[in-house]
């Protein structure tokens, strides 16, 4: 008994070989299998928020009747598209786009030069207030430049007439120009946000010798600078030019009453202004836009396709500052104007029109306050106010926890299926607001009984979700692609997890790009409008809902208090995200 139960030397350490070597085979075959698991499971997620509002989208062009009803199916939708009216739209359409995006680009371009290129005083200062327009949500302005551009009361127009004794109204917003107008005035925010830093990070070294060898600066200017900048130029022009394609707000409120359409007022009137809603026409157009942002990519990538724009290499460098001498002012004046027209005024005019009883009568005993206890006793919009912000805070949160996932999973690691992560990933940037939010009402009311996410307030979750998703990807992205893989080693070597390592090491370093991606999320919820519109129901309102819902209601007054309300919203956020970059950058140069 004894000699079969006493362990010889050798079979011990041979069964302690044995243990030793299975036991990590099963540390890792469960390590495969749980990062298996997770990768499925996300790339579910994923396919929902994308695939599967993408191929209900397909589903709803080829049925002929609303979701939850019988119908057939056939292509009546897409013969609609082949009708001169609808060709008229589309060129509606691109005209807008195009007719915005070229004078934003080149306004663009312009205050970038201005901002890291030259001596002009005050330009950290002066580049805040150029980017504020992007925060500030575009139906705020819409809004007020309705009322400061109506033909009739516009305050603009009464100003011009008090001061010139003419008879006749200079400004009407209610035409082409007043549909492109609004548009550039957030379009070239955004460009500039791409193309500042574009000057920063260039060589100067390339200019300087443009320069020794006899060009002039315009030439060199022409020749090398835009040259170097193509990639930057070619996207922010393509991403503005379909930002122009799915704009909803600048047509909703100057084009429709001049009775001009685009593709995303016409999706918003067949599916609302209809007797019947036409679902059918409006996914139609949705695919027909779709393929047309396709198209425009791949006319990207063949342009810069072969090309090498590299300009940072080991040398270090800083970019030259024109000494403008006295035009150092009137660069200053140019931004400050811009700020102005931009910001200025059209607070000002929500200021001013929310303590007058009636819109366009600005006489003293008009002054009122009543506009404000409206606004403050109503429990519509103070359920708007806190589905908005749970929306956004909840929102925000989840989508850039999301993104720090993908953009892990794509830069840090060659798992299998990361490039589909990442394609899944970026694929709503494709898929404008209004297009979105019809292919997720057909999915969400497609979807089986037990899950209620129709008429919810989770159906407005999911889709800023969705939408948010490539802007969280890509500023994680761009954080992880500075960190080195030696702190992300020594994390795991010392036995912490997956996501003890993502969130206390890798998210934990990335913390100042993370909390300015949640800021812009933020923003991007608040602001959304045309997913919105199609998917609230009653109690599940967000605030760009009530305020479109006000407006048409002749309410112009309790929109300015709203407005002010959400200006003063903006400042604070805005505010939080600067000292955040302040404090980083300042940690970075200690």
């Amino acid at each position: 008994m004894s000699e079969l139960s006493a362990p010889s030397p050798t079979g011990g350490a041979m069964a302690g070989a044995r243990v030793g070597a299975t036991t990590p085979a099963r540390g890792l075959s469960g390590l495969v299998s749980r990062r298996g698991l997770g990768m499925a499971a996300l790339i579910l997620l994923l396919s929902f928020l994308t695939i599967y509002p993408f191929s209900m989208l397909m589903y709803g062009s080829l049925h002929s009747t609303p979701p939850g009803m019988a119908g057939e199916y056939n292509l009546d939708g897409y013969r609609q598209l082949m009708t001169r009216e609808a060709l008229g739209i589309l060129l509606n359409t691109i005209g807008i786009s195009l007719g915005k995006t070229i004078p934003s680009l080149g306004l663009a371009v312009f205050l970038a030069w201005i901002i890291a290129r030259t001596d002009t005083p005050y330009r950290d200062k002066l580049e805040v207030l150029i980017t504020l327009p992007f925060f500030i949500p575009p139906i705020l302005t819409a809004m007020a430049w309705a009322m400061l551009g109506n033909p009739q009361v516009g305050l603009l127009n009464q100003v011009f007439k008090w001061a010139t004794g003419a008879n006749y109204s200079p400004i009407n917003v209610y035409s082409w120009g007043g549909v492109v107008w609004h548009m550039v005035q957030y379009s070239t925010p955004f460009l500039f946000l791409f193309i500042v830093d574009v000057f920063r990070a260039m060589d100067p070294s390339l200019e300087e010798s443009s320069r020794m060898c006899g060009a002039s600066r315009l030439r060199t200017f022409g020749g090398i600078t835009l040259m170097l900048m193509l990639p930057a130029l070619t996207n922010s022009f393509i991403l503005s030019f379909i930002r122009g394609m799915e704009n909803f707000e600048s047509p909703l409120f100057f084009g429709t009453p001049a009775k001009i359409t685009v593709i995303t007022t016409e999706m918003y009137n067949s599916i609302n202004h209809h007797a019947t809603p036409d679902y059918q026409y409006a996914t139609a157009i949705g695919f027909a836009v779709m393929a047309l942002m396709f198209l425009l990519v791949f006319a990207q990538w063949r342009i810069l396709r072969g090309r090498s724009f590299a300009t940072v290499t080991g040398k270090g460098y800083s970019p030259s500052v024109m000494k403008l001498g006295k035009w150092r002012w009137v660069t200053f004046g140019f931004c400050a104007l811009f700020f102005a027209v931009t910001v200025v005024l059209p607070v000002s005019q929500l200021l001013i029109g929310s303590f007058f009883r009636f819109f366009g009568f600005y006489q003293w005993d008009m002054l009122t306050t009543e506009h404000y206890q409206a606004v403050f006793s109503s429990s519509e919009i103070w359920r708007a106010v806190t589905n908005t912000m749970m929306l956004g805070l909840v929102g925000a949160t989840l989508t850039m926890a999301l993104g720090a996932i993908v953009a892990y999973i794509s830069v840090r690691t060659k798992w299998r299926g990361r490039r589909v992560i990442d394609a899944l990933a970026w694929l709503p940037w494709m898929m404008p607001g209004m297009v979105l939010g019809i292919g997720f009402l057909w999915a969400f009311a497609m979807l089986p009984g037990p899950i209620p996410i129709y008429g919810t307030i989770w159906a407005l979750l999911l889709a800023y979700l969705a939408l948010g998703t490539p802007v969280a990807t890509r500023v994680m992205t761009g954080a992880y692609a500075q960190l080195s893989f030696d702190l992300e080693e020594c994390s795991r070597v010392h036995g912490a997890s997956f996501f003890q390592t993502l969130w206390r090491i890798l998210v934990a370093l990335a913390w100042p790009s993370f909390a300015v991606g949640w800021v812009l999320t933020f923003f991007g919820i608040m602001r959304e409008l045309s997913a919105s519109v199609l998917l609230y129901s009653v109690g599940s309102e967000v605030l760009s809902v009530v305020l479109m819902k006000l407006w048409a209601n002749g309410l112009a007054e309790q929109v300015s208090v709203i407005g002010l309300l959400m200006m003063l919203l903006v400042i604070l956020f805005r505010w939080v995200q600067i000292k955040i970059l302040q404090r980083y950058v300042t940690t970075l140069g200690a």
